[in-house]
């Protein structure tokens, strides 16, 4: 959300379109990957796939510094931090109208198939291939501080025998790293290492625990592309990572797991097994007093130039306030809050008093952390324990219900995932727990934002994401929507919806006034329609889901101030809507 009336960087408006072209190679690759065939499976035909399935690409690890590869105008460097595994990695930077191409010229056969993989970390990354014969590939992701996998295919043409891979930025965009380039497939005569089956995982144990889930963590093995969880001797999850929640347990129940690694030549043993028993479930999560539709907005703790309100006089229609924001501290991940003078109260203690009038009449109070300028960074274990603590210091002191995440900067889901479960921990099942991503963060189950969200299902209440400030954008159905139609808010929140998250945590967020944002106000007209159109399949525009959605959560909007400021037109009309939901 924005600090101050402006909307966003630039860039953003102006990637709306462009991105919009890569991201339908990303769309197409969100699902995880399916489990790899059993170990059993595997070694029946195991001496034939070894010779068969190779890397036909060289110096894949950057090992050899830039040995085989090709980087436009000098981009490229191989570096020793950050690397994915070995010892080096490929540090490409963009400038000006170069984005930093990075290539090699693989030699393949004709009519085989290849699978394309790549670690990558940093600034927004793409793979590729072309000069395949047939359909060129490619697949990227958005910006994001942890090493994630991006991964396609391609079949070689009926006479080619070479095929440029190749890895860029974006224009304007910080540098980029990749590493363990991977082209499996028939050997085309360049030759290489055939490969093998990987190590077994090992350091398998479990974290937080709730009565209905588990964190797991491994030790990851070196050559794996996937893993694969089981569960009393059965499959319940694969991901790519060291770690992964489980969800779906049964509250006072002692469970086993173990985990398998995999790769192109196939699945290794399961490691040791670890025992997990699952609490008493308390009542489970529920959202606090959130009902089962509902509006969502945030409240400025500054003055902007909009209303400025204190929190008794917000709207009634709101079913969660978000009081923005949270404030950084010195200590990496901590979070502090400072009452601001410019919103008119006379005492710390007259705002909390609010809080709880608030909360008397049902409604829920939580702090968002971040913003356009908050620099609130997790990601290591210190920090997102530092965050953890903080949030729930908070929460005790003001009598917040828990908060909400607005990280416009990137975020790590490894150490954001923890923090939140840290902090879930110590909350209980009635923490309030949101999101306010920007579009592009969900335009992929791939992106970090998203990741988190996933990670944190069964403790999440409601992702609002911000459809504003972005331009055009991919739906889900692949085809490029224009900001500020019925059609752009129903087919960018299918993607959400068939992405893994339930309705009931979904939200549209937009601007409550023009003047809300640098672009993408609607009126409250197009997001009851769209709202109709999601729950119950009417007021749809050219883009009509395949079902429909009755359990999606509401709606939210920045803010209540500038609510307040347009007569609370925002509120008075969206709000009924949202109630009304079947």
């Amino acid at each position: 959300m924005d600090r101050v009336r402006q909307g966003r960087p630039g860039f953003r408006r102006r990637f709306g379109a462009v991105l919009a072209v890569g991201a339908a190679s990303a769309l197409a690759v969100t699902a995880l990957a399916a489990p790899a065939q059993s170990a059993d499976a595997t070694r029946a035909g195991a001496a034939a796939d070894v010779q068969a399935d190779v890397n036909v690409a060289k110096n894949a690890g950057f090992e050899s510094d830039l040995s085989d590869w090709t980087c436009a105008s000098n981009s490229g460097a191989a570096v020793t931090s950050p690397v994915h595994g070995g010892a080096k990695a490929l540090k490409a930077t963009p400038s000006g109208q170069n984005h930093a191409e990075c290539s090699q010229l693989v030699k393949v056969k004709p009519n085989s198939t290849y699978k394309l993989s790549s670690w990558v970390q940093g600034g927004y990354a793409y793979l590729g291939a072309r000069g395949t014969g047939t359909t060129d590939v490619s697949t990227w992701t958005p910006g994001t501080s942890a090493w994630q996998q991006l991964s396609t295919s391609f079949t070689t043409g009926a006479n080619t025998t070479s095929v440029t891979v190749y890895t860029h930025g974006w224009y304007g965009q910080s540098a980029y790293f990749v590493d363990d380039v991977n082209v499996f497939g028939p050997d085309g005569g360049g030759g290489t290492d055939p490969v093998e089956i990987p190590a077994v995982p090992t350091g398998l144990k479990a974290g937080a625990t709730t009565a209905k889930s588990v964190d797991l963590s491994w030790t990851p093995s070196s050559t794996a592309t996937g893993y694969t969880v089981y569960r009393d001797g059965a499959k319940v999850a694969s991901t790519s990572g060291a770690s992964t929640t489980v969800t779906g347990l049964a509250p006072e129940t002692t469970y086993d797991f173990q985990v398998s690694a995999s790769n192109a030549a196939g699945e290794s043993a399961k490691s040791a097994a670890v025992s997990v028993r699952t609490p008493k479930d308390d009542g489970g999560n529920d959202g606090g007093t959130v009902p089962k539709h509902a509006l969502t907005g945030y409240w400025q703790n500054f003055n902007n130039g909009a209303t400025v309100q204190k929190l008794r006089d917000v709207s009634s229609q709101y079913d969660i306030i978000a009081v923005s924001f949270a404030d950084a501290t010195t200590t990496p991940g901590q979070i502090t809050f400072n009452l601001d003078p410019a919103v008119g109260y006379t005492s710390v203690a007259d705002f909390k008093a609010d809080i709880a009038a608030k909360k008397a009449a049902g409604k829920s109070v939580i702090l968002s952390v971040g913003g356009e300028k908050g620099t609130i960074s997790v990601n290591s274990d210190a920090s997102a324990t530092a965050f953890a603590n903080s949030a729930y210091a908070l929460m005790q002191e003001y009598g917040f219900n828990g908060v909400d995440i607005d990280l416009e900067n990137g975020l790590n889901p490894t150490y954001m995932t923890k923090a939140l479960r840290q902090l879930a921990a110590k909350a209980g099942p009635k923490l309030v727990l949101t999101m306010a991503p920007q579009t592009i963060d969900m335009q992929s189950t791939s992106g970090g934002y998203f990741q988190t969200a996933l990670n944190v299902k069964d403790i999440l209440t409601v992702v609002n994401m911000q459809y504003y400030n972005s331009g055009s954008m991919l739906g889900c159905d692949g085809k490029v929507y224009s900001q500020g139609s019925v059609d752009f808010l129903t087919a960018l929140a299918c993607i959400q919806l068939e992405g893994g998250l339930d309705a009931s945590q979904v939200g549209i967020g937009v601007p409550a006034s023009p003047r809300g944002a640098g672009s993408g106000y609607v009126s409250p007209t197009i997001v009851n329609n769209a709202l109709d159109c999601l729950a119950r399949g009417t007021g749809c525009g050219q883009f009509k889901p395949s079902k429909t959605y009755p359990g999606l959560r509401g709606a939210m909007t920045w803010s209540t101030n500038w609510d307040a400021t347009a007569g609370s037109a925002w509120s008075n009309a969206v709000g009924p809507k949202v109630h009304s939901l079947p």
